[in-house]
């Protein structure tokens, strides 16, 4: 049996967060487990092939990878991923919104070119897409204390520690014992891939249950390309369609790298299931001839990610989800054997952004603050308790 302090489950942005929250405080002792083999969690940004030709000026080097999960950051109103993007000293620049949009106002119609118009705030993305931001977190941590392929399958709350039993691609189990465990992954995916004993409260397990995990039932479709043409024709790469299959479009290109589309496909997760993926790409690289003319049809590669067939995301529940962001559940059990024993940081449980990338800093900022002040509580000497108006003699008694 291993042992350690504190036990963080997934080594997505909210993991990674926690551990070097950690690391800060200097606490050490912790281990990062992810049931992946990379880290990262729901944000992958995907290298250009080497097979891919480049233009003149572009590079295939580190910073030219594309978004197949979460792209963009608002500072604005977000203002501790902000910080914490500066901190790391990693590199931010505006997503493309300059030039005309095209519409497909209804399923049989043409297309329509219109006005564009640019949000306010600005959304903002990172040179080398999200990965940028996970990579530069693994890497300030002691990589000693992360273990990837291990796919957590029990809790046991016990007297004084959990124990935790994590089983890799070979089916050997280890067991963990913690004095805390702090779940950084979706509520929904942790209720249902993980057998607690004694069961968590029914209440707190509904909730947890209840909560819809973003990106769990959405898919991308991505394709990149010699040059942004569409710039070009004085297009944006922005577009909407009410006839698909993607049903929203934006400008992917890396500044000093590929030039890209990517567009959320609006087909349900479980008729997506019955599409083969070759057939469904090629209805997305027709969309894109329809809305941006035919240089658009042989891009030098495109992909597809259907995260709802992702089984570190998605449950069957996220199937047949509306993809909208949640009301952040419960952190916690209020009483019984997993109180002070178990805390969820995954984005969902942030009380301000709850799915979103800063949602995942601030629950992992919260859970770790929390687990502070836990430790402060408990080596504090006692204290007299003294009514402020007291008379010098009068007897106290403390609550």
């Amino acid at each position: 049996m291993e042992k350690t302090r504190i036990a963080i489950v997934g080594a997505g942005l909210a993991g990674l967060h926690a551990a070097w929250l950690l690391e800060q405080q200097g606490v050490h002792d912790y281990v990062l487990l992810e049931a992946r083999d990379e880290t990262g969690g729901r944000i992958v940004s995907l290298p250009v092939p080497a097979s891919a030709s480049l233009t003149a000026g572009q590079t295939a080097g580190a910073f030219n990878r594309f978004d197949l999960g979460p792209s963009w950051f608002w500072p604005d109103f977000q203002p501790e991923l902000g910080r914490l993007v500066e901190s790391l000293g990693l590199q931010s620049f505006r997503q493309h919104e300059t030039g005309d949009m095209v519409l497909e106002r209804t399923p049989n119609g043409p297309a329509q070119r219109m006005a564009g118009y640019v949000g306010s705030p600005p959304s903002m993305r990172l040179v080398g897409g999200m990965g940028a931001l996970t990579d530069a977190l693994r890497s300030r941590l002691n990589p000693s204390r992360l273990v990837v392929g291990q796919t957590v399958l029990r809790l046991r709350a016990l007297a004084g520690h959990v124990e935790l039993d994590a089983e890799d691609a070979t089916g050997r189990v280890t067991t963990w014992q913690a004095e805390h465990v702090l779940l950084a992954l979706p509520p929904r995916l942790a209720v249902r891939s993980i057998q607690f004993e004694p069961a968590l409260p029914a209440e707190l397990a509904r909730e947890w249950a209840d909560t819809a995990t973003w990106m769990a039932p959405h898919a991308k479709y991505l394709a990149v390309f010699d040059t942004p043409f569409w710039r070009e024709q004085g297009l944006s790469g922005e577009a909407r369609s009410a006839r698909g299959p993607m049903v929203e479009i934006h400008d992917a290109s890396m500044p000093g790298g590929s030039a890209a589309l990517f567009g959320f496909i609006g087909v349900p997760a479980r008729t997506r299931q019955r599409v083969p993926e070759a057939e469904l790409r090629r209805l997305c690289r027709a969309q894109l001839v329809r809305l941006f003319g035919s240089q658009a049809e042989n891009p030098h590669f495109d992909i597809i990610r259907d995260w709802a067939q992702d089984p570190f995301t998605a449950t069957p529940d996220d199937l047949d989800a509306d993809g909208h962001h949640a009301m952040a559940p419960a952190v916690r059990a209020a009483t019984g054997p997993w109180q002070d024993r178990l805390t969820g940081i995954g984005s969902e449980w942030s009380p301000q952004f709850p799915g979103y990338l800063a949602g995942a800093i601030e629950a992992a900022g919260l859970g770790v603050s929390a687990l502070a002040l836990k430790r402060s509580s408990a080596s504090a000497p006692p204290t007299a308790c003294l009514p402020p108006a007291a008379p010098l003699h009068a007897p106290v008694s403390c609550p």
